[in-house]
């Protein structure tokens, strides 16, 4: 099977959304079919083999951050030519509405296409702006996937219809297996907190977390946070009294493997986002990796988490409930043990072997209605897991 897959943001500066088609793309490839990614990047930028550059793409605000997109006419070119040459029978669309490389593939393709929604945004005036213009190309859509509950809710909110629910993927095993680093593991007096996401991006929550962190220093001296993601470390520490700063080690971007080993080795991985997720892959990959998970109690959040079970949850936004329950946590052993447990149980069911047969099962129905045959993934899932429930 060929199929065609679109990312609408740079491989330039990963996210989410790219991690999410590249694991898609190398499982689909692993299990015997063929797979081309088309995403904005610049020419020299490192990439896999199966992604083909679009061109640069330029920072615009959308969906309360800042995207990096592609557009225009050179932009379309490019699109129609990939379309051309990748002769695919499922064209897998990747936040099709995005205006980006997505829209522009949405337009000019003439194969079935599958459709994968990540946005959370009920109140979308873009959505709502422009669904008049991207309405009777949103009728090429053969199968739509939404990755949460809020996504799905979104889709049915602004453009009618209804999706399947498909949660994003993760590769359980290499962030199970991952070896905690040294220097990153804490001690009872000394204990360890991560944080991982855009450090100049309010939403992601590190002002609600620096806020709590000088009652924090008042109670355990000791306690260290790491700080991983891209944005302007000068800038943030400046933002920081000078006993946060120095609790603080920023890590700037961080490579897959040191992701895996940095959240294998911390006592408490620190979910403060605010708004704007509608699933949260770096919470499964924290509880696949062993770390007790405390998260804003977004309503994806606790959906990922098992409404609390597998991970803490505390009030968004709320410095002093953060506080008070990572004081908490750190202080109750057992509890975090109990977590752990929990949470590794949980990210079973969303590893790729259990997300991309699901995934498939959508491209045979939309194959099957256009005459293309179709093999199925091979892998199983793995041993305990459970299907994902919203």
């Amino acid at each position: 099977m060929r199929i065609g897959l679109v990312c609408p943001y740079s491989f330039d500066v990963p996210g989410g959304v790219q991690f999410h088609v590249r694991d898609l793309a190398e499982h689909l490839i692993e299990g015997g079919h063929h797979a081309s990614v088309l995403a904005p990047a610049d020419e020299d930028t490192p990439l896999p083999p199966y992604v083909v550059p679009a061109g640069r793409a330029i920072p615009i605000r959308y969906n309360g951050s800042v995207a990096r997109l592609l557009f225009g006419p050179i932009a379309a070119a490019r699109v129609s030519r990939w379309l051309d040459e990748g002769a695919f029978d499922v064209l897998h669309i990747h936040e099709p509405i995005a205006p980006s490389v997505s829209v522009l593939a949405l337009w000019a393709t003439q194969v079935p296409v599958v459709a994968t929604f990540h946005t959370s945004n009920i109140r979308s005036r873009a959505m709502q702006a422009f669904f008049p213009v991207l309405r009777p190309s949103l009728e090429k859509i053969h199968g739509r996937i939404a990755v949460s509950e809020d996504a799905r809710r979104t889709v049915t909110t602004h453009l009618g219809g209804d999706a399947v629910v498909i949660p994003n993927g993760v590769d359980v095993g290499s962030f199970a297996s991952a070896e905690p680093r040294l220097r990153w593991t804490g001690t009872s007096e000394a204990p360890v907190i991560a944080f991982l996401g855009r450090i100049d991006e309010p939403r992601k929550g590190l002002p609600v977390l620096t806020a709590a962190l000088p009652r924090l220093l008042d109670e355990i001296p000791g306690l260290r946070v790491l700080v991983a993601g891209p944005g302007s470390i000068e800038a943030a520490k400046a933002k920081l009294e000078p006993r946060v700063a120095d609790a603080c080690e920023f890590l700037g971007m961080i490579s897959d493997e040191d992701k895996a080993r940095m959240l294998a080795s911390v006592d408490l991985y620190i979910a403060p986002q605010t708004g704007g997720e509608s699933f949260g892959i770096v919470l499964v990959e924290a509880m696949a990796a062993g770390a007790p998970v405390l998260a804003s109690n977004l309503p994806a959040f606790e959906r990922v988490l098992d409404g609390g079970r597998a991970g803490a949850l505390f009030d968004n936004g709320r410095s002093e409930d953060l506080a008070d329950q990572i004081l908490a946590l750190l202080r109750d052993p057992a509890r975090r043990e109990s977590l752990r447990e929990r949470g590794q149980r949980r990210a079973k069911i969303f590893d790729w072997s259990v997300v991309a047969r699901e995934i498939l099962a959508v491209y045979e129905t939309v194959a099957a209605a256009a005459g293309s045959p179709l093999r199925s993934l091979p892998p199983t899932p793995p041993e305990g897991a459970e299907p994902w429930r919203p």
